[in-house]
This record gives structure tokens, C-alpha cells and sequence, in this order.
């Protein structure tokens, strides 16, 4: 705490975290692997056009990114990618494989040398795209995921598990790369393969299922000469979301399912460890990794309800040991050799890291992309995990983030601004880690809120539930009840509340200000605004039938699409709001916030529209990051009555 502390309005206080600092520590690093006994992982790079590079960490302990500008390792397979690169060691060093994301083709590299084509570009539609590829150097193929594009039409798509030649005679060649699966499955995962090298494991699931409503676990022969054959149906269904598959090293078959109303882990069909928490998650990519089997028998894995933690079970005894450390969030991305396993590991005052953990001494280190405090903790937030109730009494899980500044007050009697934030997917979750866009705020006065409402992920499979068809009612009110709750206890000012939230959060941002008064501004980012419009074609593939579950069935409830939607509501909108929109996203594409927008006109609700070329579903660039933050602020300075030191001041027009 510093000498002397000044007393200055929630909001304005001075803070060392700007919207750049913020910006230039976005994102996490990502698919973590080895090749031979190094690690290795994808990482993020906003200042570089928000491309994604391939880091190494060699034997020393040196980390180098091992390729340069522009390319850039990230998968678009079902848009949001999966798995990109995989690799392993040789006489000559490392045989890496990975997908740029620019062309979607899949390289080939090694050491010293340029990266080489493996698979050719198609003119048809989205092209031909790769995912969690799997090198079979003993066949010289790359086995993985192919995103084939019949048509025009973000649906003319088929999904096969495909050999690629590692010689590279299939660069030019679509008919060299051989189909090992004939597409009887609108979706697939990659294959496991078991150690013997005799079957095949994968996930498949067809519309208009998600993979959290219900997968099935396939098993296949593998031939000599790399055929699949006499494929079977082991786990799963309609009603069953078998999360991740693998293979033990003695050859028995785990898998990951929510049949018992949490995702658990199985042997063989047998339950290993029955817990009312989650060992998996929502598959929202390709090639996630809630667990991995070691040489001992032991299994690494996440588990835990709302975040998960690292912990090495003892399928023997159901005994979970975990890692030691200030991690209390992991990201679902793991890798093993030998006694070594390697994760993605964050907290409340710790940013995502790569951590290792070695089984036999139980020591657990950081060896990639290591937090570094660029201010003073005393500015970062300190978290309270919280349960709140909802209209029907049902539980309502949240992280509340009191403002916190170590050298600043405010006047007594003065209760805090806080905005209320909604996560994507819907079926998803807010991770509790250190997110300095969070802090950002609550270093200037401002409280946050983030709500996992009914339908995230993290606490069973009926909790999910309660947003079947509820879409824009219950998320809707399990963020307004935390809001009001928060107010009614004294701890934010009830006049003075906002919502905020990107995707599936904008449409739960857009919602809320279109359909109650609980807030007096708003920030709606790349939203689902027209669910008519999204569920007839304005989006892609993997989410084309989502609304069917989220919403109900359209050829059977289409007046449900029309009354829910944000569009068709504008006239209730009296609330000021920013809007903050990719113009590259095919996820939730420009027309929506367009259509939106017209709706506005003449109703003289102050606003401002920022849309950003070369963006998608997600900004990268630290540009966009900067500027899109900056005008949040600037919004709820300007509907607050603050003025924060050295924030341009947003245009709001009417």
C-alpha cells in the first residue's frame, strides 16, 4: 500500500494497466506436444498481426519460435480449428507438420529448411482443411482430420479421416491424399491408434447434435498396409457426449463420458474414478486433451467443478494427486512422455504457462511462456468465487472482482460501477485466471462479474441442460440476477450497471438490453443478433443446427426466433451501447450487426459501431484489442460520469 492515498471517484483512477499492456498479453499458449523429448506448443503473437508460431524448448531450457513471420500454425477446420501441427524426432532432428492458417495447407518442416506443401489447395468453396494430425512415419503418412468443400455454401462440407503423403506427392494432387473413413459422419476427431498399431479410435457425430449433446465412440481394425476396417459403435449416443478417446500403453481402451451426468473416465467401458465433477469438456476443437495415460499406468488429468486442476490418477486405486503450485485452472491441452506431463496452467494472479510436472519426484515447473507481473499485483484483482440464487432458486455460479487499486479510494458512501460480463459458446465457461482486460478495469474503480449462467459448462451435464431451448431467457436471467444481487448487497451501484460480452455473449449483452432494465449501457461483441436469420443459413457449418437445441426445433417453433431476437426487439432498446464487430467473421458475419443497426435509426439511443477489417471471430491484432477496449471504457465513462485519464473519448452518435 502506498504512503498516502488519494480519494478519486470509481473510475477514474490512474492506472499502469493500459488498454496496450492489456492487448500485448491476450491469448494463451496452445497444443502442447512433444517431439522426441522436447516440448513443444503453439503461442500467440497480437503485435505480429495476431499470428500463432510454433515454439520449441530445447534441452538447455531455451525457448525459440521456430518459425518465422508471416506463417502462422492455426487450423480452421469447423472454423474454429483444432490440433494444428504435430511432429516427431529422427536421425535428422525433428519432423514437424502443421497447417498455415493463410492457406490452410499442411507443411511439412525440418530443421534448416523452408517448410514444404503436403497437401494442394482446392478452388471449391472453403478449400480443403487439416486437423490434429498424426504422423505415421512407419506408412510415411500424416493421418488427420480433411474439412472438404463441395460447393459455395458454408454447408457443402464432408469430414473424413485422411492419409496425407509425407512425401510431399500430394501437394499438387488431391487424389494422392488417401480417404481412410467413406464420410458416413457429418463430423469426425482424429485417430488414436492403439500401441500394438492394430485399432483405431475417433469420435464422430452428425447434426443436429453438438459433441456435448451426444458423440459415439468408434473403433476400427487397422490392416498392414493402413486401412481401416470393420468399424464399431463401443460408447456413446444421442444422449451421451463422449468427450476424448485414447489408448493405455497396455492396449485398453479410455474414454471420456457424461452418461452418469458428468463427464468421467472409463476403461474399457468400466468406470475409473465416479466423481460429481468434470474430467472433460465441450469440444469446441479438434484434438483437445482433458487426459493422457502414462508409461507407468498412471493417468494424467483435469478434473474439478468450474475450474480444473491437474492431477495424476491411479486407475487402481480412483486415488487423483494433485499438481502442487499456484495453478488452479488448466487449459484443456496435455501431453505426456515418459514420467513427464506437460499442460497449460494459469490462476487468479498467473497467466497462462507452460508447466511440467514430473510423476516421479511430484515436482511440478514452469518451462515455456512464463508469467511476468508488468505491473505491481497490488493492481490485479482479487477474485471471489460465488454462488448466487436465481429466479427459481437454482444455483448461479460466478467470479466477482471488487475494484482494487493499492494507492487509490473512493469518497465514502460512493458504491462502484460494475459490469457484468456473459461468455461465449454458450456452452462454455469464464476460466478464473488472471486476465489483465479484467484488471483494466478493476484497476480504475470499475467491478466485474463474470457469470457462469445456467448452460456453462464445469458443473454436470443438468446444469447444461437448463439452457436447452431457454436461450435468451435463462442466461438472460441468471446475469441479472447476479447484477441485482450485487446491488441489493451493497457492493455495486444499482444505477450504474453494464453487460458486456463477445459471440454468444453478445447475444446474451443484446438480449438483456432488449429485453430488461437492469443495465444502463451496454458492449455487444461479434454477436448473434437475428436468430431466424443464423438458423437458415447465416453461419457456418458446426453451429448451423446449434439453435435447434438452444433455441428448439425452427420448422417447429419459428415464432420463437422472432420474439427472442435482439433485431426484432431494437425498438425496446433504450440503453447506450457499443458495438464491435470482425468484418472476416463467417461465425457471426457483419449482416447481423448491419440489420441491427438499421433497426436503430432515428431512435436516438446513443451508440458507436467499430468494425475491424482482418478480423474474425475473435480479435487478434493488438491494434484492434487496443482500440476496441478503449471505447468500452470510454462508453461507460461517458453513461457513468467519470472521466478516465488518457482514454480518447468514444463518438457516440444517435
Amino acid at each position: 500500500m502506498g504512503e498516502t492515498v488519494r480519494t478519486l471517484a470509481y473510475g477514474s483512477w490512474p492506472s499502469p494497466i493500459d488498454a496496450g499492456l492489456a492487448a500485448a498479453h491476450d491469448g494463451r499458449p496452445d497444443f502442447v506436444g512433444f517431439v522426441g523429448d522436447e516440448a513443444w506448443w503453439t503461442e500467440p503473437r497480437p503485435a505480429e498481426g495476431g499470428r500463432r508460431t510454433l515454439v520449441r524448448r530445447r534441452a538447455d531450457g531455451h525457448e525459440e519460435s521456430v518459425l518465422p513471420p508471416p506463417w502462422n500454425v492455426r487450423s480452421r477446420v469447423m472454423e474454429y480449428g483444432g490440433q494444428p501441427w504435430a511432429g516427431v524426432s529422427t536421425d535428422g532432428g525433428p519432423l514437424v507438420v502443421f497447417v498455415n492458417f493463410a492457406d490452410q495447407r499442411l507443411y511439412r518442416y525440418e530443421e534448416g529448411a523452408e517448410p514444404r506443401p503436403l497437401t494442394p489447395v482446392s478452388p471449391v468453396g472453403g478449400g480443403l482443411r487439416w486437423a490434429e494430425p498424426l504422423v505415421r512415419a512407419d506408412l510415411g503418412e500424416v493421418w488427420c482430420v480433411l474439412e472438404e468443400f463441395t460447393g459455395e455454401a458454408p454447408t457443402d462440407v464432408r469430414r473424413v479421416l485422411a492419409a496425407v503423403p509425407l512425401d510431399g506427392s500430394a501437394a499438387d494432387d488431391r487424389d494422392a491424399v488417401r480417404e481412410l473413413t467413406e464420410g458416413r459422419h457429418r463430423f469426425v476427431t482424429g485417430a488414436r491408434i492403439s500401441p500394438d498399431g492394430r485399432r483405431a479410435a475417433w469420435l464422430a457425430w452428425d447434426h443436429p447434435r453438438m459433441p456435448w449433446d451426444g458423440t459415439e465412440l468408434l473403433v476400427a481394425d487397422v490392416t498392414a498396409d493402413g486401412t481401416l476396417e470393420n468399424t464399431r459403435t463401443v460408447a456413446g449416443g444421442p444422449e451421451e457426449s463422449v468427450a476424448q478417446a485414447d489408448w493405455t500403453p497396455d492396449g485398453r481402451l479410455l474414454h471420456t463420458s457424461d452418461a452418469g451426468g458428468w463427464w468421467n473416465l472409463y476403461r474399457d467401458g468400466e468406470p475409473l474414478c465416479p466423481r460429481e465433477e468434470e474430467f472433460g469438456g465441450p469440444l469446441w476443437q479438434l484434438g483437445l486433451r482433458w487426459s493422457a495415460p502414462l508409461d507407468s499406468g498412471l493417468v494424467a488429468v483435469l478434473h474439478g467443478r468450474g475450474a480444473l486442476r491437474l492431477g495424476v490418477l491411479d486407475p487402481e486405486t480412483g486415488e487423483i494427486v494433485d499438481a502442487p503450485g499456484p495453478w488452479t485452472e488448466f487449459a484443456p491441452t496435455l501431453a505426456v512422455h515418459g514420467e513427464r506431463i506437460v499442460a497449460v496452467g494459469a490462476g487468479p494472479h498467473t497467466a497462462h504457462e507452460v508447466v511440467e510436472l514430473d510423476t516421479r519426484t511430484g515436482h511440478c515447473r514452469v518451462i515455456g511462456a512464463a508469467h511476468r507481473d508488468a505491473v505491481d499485483p497490488a493492481h490485479y484483482p482479487e477474485p471471489q468465487v460465488r454462488t448466487f440464487t436465481g429466479p427459481s432458486g437454482e444455483d448461479i455460479h460466478a467470479h466477482v472482482y471488487p475494484p482494487r487499486h493499492p494507492d487509490c479510494a473512493a469518497p465514502d458512501g460512493t458504491l462502484p460501477p460494475y459490469v457484468v460480463w456473459a461468455h461465449g459458446g454458450p456452452t462454455s465457461r469464464s476460466p478464473l485466471v488472471l486476465d489483465l482486460t479484467v484488471a483494466y478495469f478493476t484497476s480504475r474503480g470499475i467491478g466485474v462479474a463474470e457469470v457462469n449462467y445456467g448452460g456453462s459448462t464445469g458443473y454436470g451435464r443438468a446444469y447444461r441442460e437448463r439452457l436447452r431451448e431457454q436461450w435468451g431467457v435463462v442466461d438472460v436471467e441468471d446475469c441479472a440476477a447476479v447484477a441485482l444481487a450485487l446491488a441489493d448487497e451493497g457492493t455495486a451501484d444499482r444505477d450504474r450497471l453494464a453487460i458486456r460480452g463477445g459471440s454468444a455473449g453478445g447475444w446474451t449483452t443484446a438480449a438483456s438490453l432488449t429485453s430488461t432494465d437492469v443495465y444502463a449501457c451496454g458492449t455487444i461483441i461479434y454477436p448473434i443478433l437475428d436468430l431466424t436469420g443464423w438458423g437458415t443459413g447465416e453461419t457456418h457449418d458446426f453451429e448451423s443446427q446449434y439453435l435447434e437445441s438452444l433455441v428448439g426445433p425452427l420448422a417447429e417453433v419459428p415464432g420463437r426466433y422472432e420474439e427472442r431476437s435482439p433485431v426484432t426487439r431494437a425498438d425496446r432498446l433504450t440503453a447506450p451501447f457499443l458495438l464491435l464487430q470482425g468484418l472476416d467473421d463467417v461465425i457471426c458475419p457483419p449482416a447481423q450487426c448491419e440489420r441491427f443497426l438499421a433497426r436503430m435509426e432515428g431512435r436516438n439511443v446513443p451508440h458507436a459501431y467499430l468494425a475491424f477489417e482482418g478480423e474474425g471471430h475473435g480479435f487478434r491484432r493488438a491494434d484492434t484489442m487496443v482500440r476496441a477496449l478503449e471505447a468500452e471504457l470510454s462508453l461507460y465513462a461517458q453513461v457513468f460520469g467519470f472521466d478516465p485519464p488518457g482514454v480518447p473519448t468514444l463518438e457516440l452518435g444517435k
